[in-house]
């Protein structure tokens, strides 16, 4: 049955495995002229770069200025692409994560729980590395895949931060392919939709929570909008992601 699975596996690996990708080879992210944006902000400044998935559309990222503050515009039509950095903060430094957000409107048919509507208008997506004698066999194929399909190995453990339609706050959604990779949902529903929502999240205890086990290094951030699974639009700005700590 594996072999069956495995084709169908590779949007979500791809997902995981683009956040470890170096970032010293890519180019700033085009605006909508094709020229590149203007990193004027050093929230976001070079060290972000757009990682397209394997025969998907690409998510449009531009740097844009909204409501008196810089933020990263992401618009998506039946798309799917990633924003993402490299870090390295090891496990004892892991404190916290700061972010926020802003969405036009939430994708209709969107279903974080239904694998072939699990689209989000936005997501924070933390990769971590780990003991890879502890994965699966399942998982252990995986990785391997990830690495012959974009030359980097799956993450050990994604952790993302999601806006769900309809899932309680604070609800924990596998993804349907892997349990390496995790999604909290920190939004649901409509009700700040339009406006800018800001959080901070204990990155430890998130993790412990997802995984069942403390965290490893820190290796990759990336933000992601996302519509290839419904077909649908959807428009977000994105502030600064920060790690914070509160030690």
């Amino acid at each position: 049955m594996l072999s069956c699975w495995l084709p169908a596996s590779r949007v979500v690996i791809a997902v995981a495995a683009m956040v470890l990708a170096a970032c010293s080879h890519h180019a700033p992210v085009p605006d909508a002229s094709g020229n590149p944006p203007e990193f004027n902000s050093a929230d976001w400044d070079t060290s972000w770069h757009h990682r397209q998935l394997p025969g998907k559309k690409p998510t449009e990222y531009t740097l844009s200025k909204v409501d008196g503050r810089v933020a990263m515009n992401a618009r998506s039509n039946s798309a799917a692409s990633l924003l993402r950095q490299q870090v390295r903060v090891e496990s004892s430094a892991l404190d916290r994560i700061g972010f926020s957000w802003k969405v036009s409107e939430l994708i209709a048919q969107a279903d974080l729980a239904n694998r072939d509507l699990s689209d989000s208008p936005v997501r924070i997506v933390l990769a971590f590395e780990g003991d890879r004698s502890k994965l699966s066999m399942k998982n252990s194929l995986l990785s391997q895949m990830a690495h012959s399909l974009t030359g980097e190995p799956m993450p050990y453990a994604t952790l993302m931060y999601v806006w769900s339609n309809t899932l309680d706050l604070d609800s924990i959604v596998a993804s349907h392919r892997t349990d390496r990779i995790q999604k909290i949902v920190v939004e649901s529903g409509p009700m700040r939709v339009n406006q800018w929502a800001t959080y901070e999240r204990n990155i430890r205890a998130d993790f412990e929570r997802a995984f069942g086990e403390p965290p490893g290094t820190l290796v990759g951030i990336g933000i992601m909008t996302d519509t290839d699974n419904t077909r649908g639009r959807a428009q977000a700005w994105y502030g600064p992601v920060k790690l914070v700590n509160r030690h």
